[in-house]
């Protein structure tokens, strides 16, 4: 019998998790600060931001919005970005992501600094995801790791299967269950017997942003 996980349950029970340890922060005279940019008016992504917001609420966050117009320069974003690197008010910053096309999402994120590159983004924390010595983890692959675990699952030993290898979510998945100790395979649209490789796999994480590639 399958299970369906709860994700809303798991989310709820990571959020109270980290509530308590804010408080513990607070206690200290410490208080986290989250800065998200956006640039622009995608839907999408101001769906992603306001989720954003409540969640700093949620968890006693103080979080720091900055809404930019979409005609915005990469200088202008540029300077924005250092000025949030230099906040010590600021312990993370989020830059939205896509940016409209005239911005360069390299040269943006190299431009964070890599101790407040939460999304993990930055070559540096790539790097350190690879060989599992990392601060940060990049969103999605963190909590579908989150979601496995929630089942009681063991990943060691196990056969898993990603479908996708973006940089944002199918090889840092594939890294972490690697460091869970799980064997392996990245798959794409250039993969042969798609079909008869993801029957094989004990864990399998639909990745590719494609409906009904499974």
């Amino acid at each position: 019998m399958g299970q369906i996980i709860d994700g809303k349950a798991v989310s709820a029970k990571v959020k109270e998790k980290i509530r308590l340890e804010t408080e513990k922060l607070k206690e200290q005279g410490i208080e986290i600060g989250l800065a998200v940019v956006i640039v622009g008016d995608d839907p999408a992504s101001q769906v992603y931001v306001r989720n954003k917001e409540k969640a700093c609420e949620t968890v006693g966050f103080n979080s720091f919005k900055y809404a930019l117009p979409a005609e915005t320069t990469e200088e202008e974003l540029l300077d924005l970005v250092k000025k949030l690197n230099d906040d010590d008010r600021v312990d993370g910053i989020l830059v939205q992501l896509p940016l409209p096309k005239h911005l360069d999402d390299k040269v943006i994120i190299n431009n964070i600094r890599p101790d407040k590159d939460v999304d993990a983004f930055h070559p540096v924390n790539v790097g350190k995801i690879m060989i599992g010595d990392y601060s940060f983890l990049p969103c999605t692959p963190a909590g579908v790791m989150e979601l496995i675990k929630s089942t009681g699952t063991d990943i060691a030993g196990k056969e898993c299967v990603v479908v996708g290898r973006s940089n944002i979510v199918g090889k840092p998945q594939a890294m972490l269950l690697l460091h869970n100790n799980g064997t392996v395979t990245i798959c794409h649209s250039n993969t042969k017997d798609l079909k008869e490789v993801c029957q094989r796999a004990d864990i399998l994480v639909a990745a590719v942003g494609r409906p009904k590639m499974i």
